[in-house]
């Protein structure tokens, strides 16, 4: 008899059952049960790219600061400036270890002078949440894990606020991007309504009770407000690929605890000039020793073949360079782009490398990224 102790059982949003009875291929990502995809992954993706989508992204994670020393503290732990936000507004960052590697990128969000919000990654929650308790603890600011509290749906695509607009009071072309309010959404009062994404599209994210009448009433509703533009719900595979046609990096591929600041290329959102801050003399150290020895590159399959996380990357003369951190088709652009870390030499638009697939150099060549970028009204 088998004495193997059994898997963990896999954390379930207040969409779970919502989701298989939509016909979800449900997976397992970072322990939660969660929708790869529904329709299928390319129609999704051009869902969101053409049209509107809803992803349901409440495995997310929800750390919040408050106090009189918050702001310091936000300081300390993270590498963009949170001075320089007003209140309602949201900023790219990243969370460092002292050698000026990754323990997540998180959106940090300025409630008041004295209340911040950060929205870190599902699979590095728990991780994410012990080392803020444990790196604030000089300042004195109060650290609450409010993550299961909130369901979190992102819609999103260019018609995301056609649909977002039938079902708010509130006047969401004031809303810039990277901006948030409070408003009610679908007869909530007091709704977290943020122009933030991770699909390169405008969008909303809402945050609303997480108890599953509630989620799933707000979740049919969204798709009702949004049936005459087309709206589909969407999964995690056409969410990877949204953001790989943008370059956004995903936490354990463009950027890890092996992968520092300027490899991952996001140096700019690094403020080194803000003060002090986890990881700012491991930056700085890189900075003057003139550059990193790789850098974060875009390629481009000039050759029949799929460039898949992991696979070896390839000077023209066969020798290894680096690994594909993400890989796949792009389905709006119609190419088979990857991401991955190279030598400097290597990271020049218009070098040719090969990617190595089933033992066989394919041909690739390193472009610009982002690969897609969406047209400024």
């Amino acid at each position: 008899m088998s004495t193997a102790a059994a898997p963990p059982a896999l954390r379930k949003t207040a969409l779970n059952a919502t989701h298989r009875r939509l016909g979800a291929k449900m997976v397992d990502f970072g322990g939660w049960d969660m929708p790869v995809e529904y329709s299928g992954l390319i129609a999704e993706h051009m869902a969101v790219r053409t049209g509107v989508g809803v992803f349901d992204v409440s495995h997310m994670g929800d750390i919040q600061l408050r106090g009189p020393n918050s702001l310091a503290a936000v300081q300390r732990i993270s590498m963009n400036d949170a001075s320089k936000l007003k209140e309602g507004q949201a900023q790219y960052s990243a969370l460092l270890y002292p050698n000026g590697t990754f323990v997540d990128d998180v959106i940090v969000h300025k409630f008041s002078d004295n209340d911040y919000l950060l929205v870190i990654n599902a699979g590095t929650r728990e991780k994410d949440v012990n080392w803020v308790r444990q790196n604030v603890r000089m300042h004195g600011a109060h650290v609450s894990d409010y993550s299961d509290l909130y369901t979190q749906l992102a819609m999103q695509g260019p018609k995301a606020v056609e649909v977002l607009r039938k079902l708010t009071d509130r006047d969401l072309d004031g809303i810039k991007n990277y901006w948030f309010t409070w408003g009610t959404v679908c007869g909530l009062h007091n709704t977290l309504i943020a122009r933030t994404g991770y699909t390169g599209e405008d969008g909303f994210e809402i945050y609303i009770p997480s108890d599953v009448p509630t989620s799933e009433r707000v979740w049919s509703e969204v798709l009702e407000a949004g049936r005459e533009f087309g709206i589909v719900p969407c999964g995690l595979g056409a969410r990877n690929t949204l953001r790989l046609e943008s370059a956004m990096a995903l936490y354990g591929h463009e950027i890890s605890d092996e992968i520092n600041v300027f490899e991952a290329g996001l140096d700019r959102y690094a403020k080194l000039d803000k003060g002090d801050f986890i990881g700012r003399d491991a930056l700085e150290a890189v900075r003057a020793a003139g550059a990193p020895k790789r850098k974060l590159v875009g390629l481009e399959m000039t050759e029949r073949g799929i460039a898949r996380d992991g696979y070896a990357v390839l000077s023209p003369a066969g020798r290894k360079i680096g690994t594909v951190a993400s890989g796949s088709p792009a389905p709006f652009l119609k190419k088979n782009i990857a991401l991955a870390h190279l030598p400097i030499e290597f990271s020049a638009p218009g070098t040719e490398i090969a990617v190595e697939i089933r033992n066989q150099p394919v041909k690739a060549v390193v472009v610009p990224t982002p690969f897609y970028k969406r047209s400024k009204k």
